[in-house]
This record gives structure tokens, C-alpha cells and sequence, in this order.
């Protein structure tokens, strides 16, 4: 009986490993599909930033020109 509940326990145990091995592997490649997906539907501009860095660095230049033709108008920021 003994050796009966081992085998068991043993079985089990090994399945357990299998089954969590398999998920394990499903996780790492469903996160790289993921990252994948991200990567592709990412638009880039010069310089490689994403949107949000863009609008940034546009406002950025937007401002630098304002200032710049308000130099050249000869007006005092």
C-alpha cells in the first residue's frame, strides 16, 4: 500500500511539473506576441521617439520658431 501511495504521489507531482512547464511556455509566448504587436503598431518620427515624445518635441519646436521670428521682428520676449 505504501509503495502504491508513492506511485501516486509521484505521478502527480510529475504532472503537476508538466502541466506548469507548458504554461510557463504558453506565458513566454504570449509576452512575446505581445511585445511584437507593441513594436509594429508603435508609430516612430525622426529621432525614433514615440507619439507622446513627439507632440513634446513638437511643441518644442513650435515654441523655439516663436521665439526666433520674435527675434527677428525685433520684438522683446
Amino acid at each position: 500500500m505504501t509503495s502504491e501511495t508513492l506511485l501516486v504521489a509521484t505521478s502527480l507531482l510529475f504532472s503537476v511539473a508538466i502541466v506548469a512547464a507548458a504554461s510557463l511556455r504558453g506565458w513566454q509566448g504570449w509576452l512575446t506576441l505581445k511585445t511584437r504587436e507593441l513594436d509594429l503598431h508603435r508609430p516612430e518620427i525622426e529621432g525614433g521617439s514615440g507619439s507622446g515624445m513627439a507632440r513634446i518635441e513638437i511643441a518644442d519646436l513650435k515654441e523655439r520658431i516663436r521665439k526666433l521670428e520674435a527675434i527677428a521682428a525685433g520684438v522683446d520676449l
